[in-house]
């Protein structure tokens, strides 16, 4: 699973989140740091009003949560999501030296190539992602 520290960085790049089911979040307050929760239609649902969404924890899942809103949580992607999110600027993963690399089109880069590692693969594809956000917006 991707870092929260990544996540909070994707998030404050711009990464915007349309929560759908299946989807891993955490509610950023200190006391549920570590607590990770997944958007399902008979748990978690996501509710769309014109003011946002809010995240709707049905019966009895969690204690006190009624509904957060989106800007109180920190959405976690899977490594599907991040590599969709990549596009076709999205290469290869591939393992070196017990490091997971996510190798991206760059124009201009080595061989056009960048690469990006971490010592996961979702936080590798994170990387890459936060790399392509700030080429997009710099």
């Amino acid at each position: 699973m991707i870092s929260l520290q990544l996540a909070r960085e994707l998030q404050e790049a711009g990464l915007r989140w349309r929560p759908a089911a299946g989807d891993r979040f955490t509610i950023d307050q200190p006391e549920l740091v570590g607590d990770v929760f997944t958007v399902a239609e008979m748990t978690v649902q996501a509710h769309r009003f014109p003011s946002g969404t809010i995240l709707g924890f049905n019966g009895t899942t969690e204690w006190a949560l009624d509904a957060v809103t989106l800007e109180e949580t920190v959405w976690l992607p899977r490594e599907d999501q991040l590599r969709e999110l990549l596009g076709a600027t999205f290469r290869a993963l591939h393992r070196r030296d017990g490091e997971y690399l996510v190798a991206t089109a760059v124009p201009g880069g080595a061989d056009g190539v960048e690469e990006h590692a971490a010592p996961a693969a979702a936080d590798a594809y994170a990387k890459a992602l936060l790399a392509l956000i700030a080429r997009s917006t710099g």
